[in-house]
């Protein structure tokens, strides 16, 4: 690697993915395209959004209600173009993914199925100051189950002075809390410092002491590599808006390992859509789930929604994910080898708080700005970079495969340097 621009054009000019940037709608000031590096919040518009959406609506209007089962893309199973891209970005066999509700709605169901406080195993491991979805999520359900979360939470933090978490600190965390642990809900990669943990060893440390273990996968489906079924993961749940482009408040997505798909003693807070398929229209009573991750499906669910996630999806299917993952990569350690030698020239300027390890990060790099970081937020706002600011003094960016080049890595660079 080097610092010039052209070692930026020519890794741009290799890119096997550079095209599909052309198939998403990039933000424009005075007729000038943006440099949208906010992936990790809220991924780009796929061009075919607005088509897909078009032709839910187009089906509405012609058939009403009948669209369920008439037309040329029958309502009733547009479920099935999602969950077998899904699957391949997650790790999964297609019948453990479905599509429903939104992330936080999903961690209450599973919690439901998978959190069941007995005895002394009532503890729930998770990420200190995780992401308010999660937060919430534990004190409400916890209390309404019974219990006081500051008695069932055990919370593992950075060490002092840090600002990531060790993963021997969780693994310790599980193996003290033993016989004791009901459940281990961890996030994939941390909203805040961009860490990507070991899911899967932290999935067999809690197996090893009798625990479930789930993951909120929200920074990470679509920005990591995931194997959720290889790993014997329990459940995940995650949003389908950041990096899988499925636009603003898009419907989210479980999984739900096939172990349990014909398991009747779990618990399941149970809705019409989740019923046996075949039978679902005789709406007789007793709930019959269908034998697959859908069964934990509530209500009748938005095909406008869905097809705008199929618009998305049928984009990382053309490309491949491995494709993607590999590119992900490579711009990652590219904007890492630029920032240190910023940091190296203008040493005080910033600190990397997202880890160095590639196996430990994924798109997102979040810098902690020591004097001045909003008025450098600013400056590369003005000069049309879309960067995320977090109080008091954190700069968050995450380039992303389809969309993004080198280049704009490179231009980014500059200005932060100036």
């Amino acid at each position: 690697m080097n610092l010039e621009l052209s070692y930026a054009q020519s890794l741009d000019a290799a890119d096997s993915l550079a095209g599909f940037r052309e198939q998403f709608i990039i933000p424009e000031e005075h007729g000038q395209q943006q440099v949208y590096f906010l992936g990790n919040s809220l991924g780009l518009q796929p061009k075919n959004t607005g088509p897909y959406i078009q032709k839910v609506l187009d089906q509405w209007a012609k058939h009403g209600v009948e669209s369920f089962f008439m037309g040329d893309d029958p309502w009733l199973n547009y479920h099935d173009h999602l969950v077998g891209p899904l699957a391949k970005i997650v790790g999964a066999h297609p019948s453990e993914v479905v599509v429903m509700n939104q992330l936080t709605v999903n961690l209450h169901l599973l919690m439901v199925s998978f959190y069941r406080p007995e005895g002394k195993r009532v503890k729930i491991i998770c990420e200190a100051k995780a992401f308010p979805s999660d937060q919430y999520m534990f004190e409400t359900h916890i209390k309404a189950l019974g219990y006081d979360p500051e008695e069932v939470l055990i919370e593992v933090s950075p060490r002092t002075g840090e600002v990531t978490i060790h993963q021997e600190d969780i693994l310790a965390a599980i193996q003290q809390t033993g016989e004791e642990l009901a459940l281990v809900l961890w996030g994939g990669v941390n909203y805040y410092t961009g860490q990507l943990f070991d899911m899967e060893a932290i999935t067999r440390a809690g197996h090893a002491v009798g625990a479930k273990v789930g993951f909120d996968l929200a920074h990470a489906a679509g920005n990591s590599e995931l194997q959720l079924h290889a790993w014997k993961v329990d459940f995940a749940c995650w949003c389908n808006y950041k990096y899988l482009n499925g636009g603003p408040g898009a419907i989210g997505a479980a999984f739900i390992h096939e172990r349990y798909h014909q398991d009747k003693t779990l618990n399941r807070f149970a809705g019409w859509w989740g019923y046996e398929k075949n039978t679902r229209f005789k709406m007789e009573k007793g709930f019959v789930p269908m034998e697959s991750a859908e069964g934990w499906q509530l209500s009748t669910p938005s095909p406008i929604l869905y097809a705008s996630l199929r618009a998305s999806l049928e984009i990382f299917e053309t490309a491949g994910f491995d494709s993607c993952l590999q590119k992900a990569k490579q711009m990652a350690a590219y904007l890492r080898f630029l920032l240190e030698q910023i940091s190296e020239a203008n040493p005080g300027k910033f600190h990397i708080l997202t880890p160095a390890a590639a196996t430990a990060r994924g798109c997102q790099v979040s810098l902690l700005v020591k004097q001045g970081g909003r008025e450098l937020f600013d400056e590369l706002t003005r000069k049309g970079f879309f960067v995320d600011w977090r109080e008091p003094d954190v700069i968050r960016l995450a380039p992303v495969p389809l969309y993004n080049r080198y280049e704009e890595i490179w231009r980014f660079a500059q200005v932060l340097g100036g």
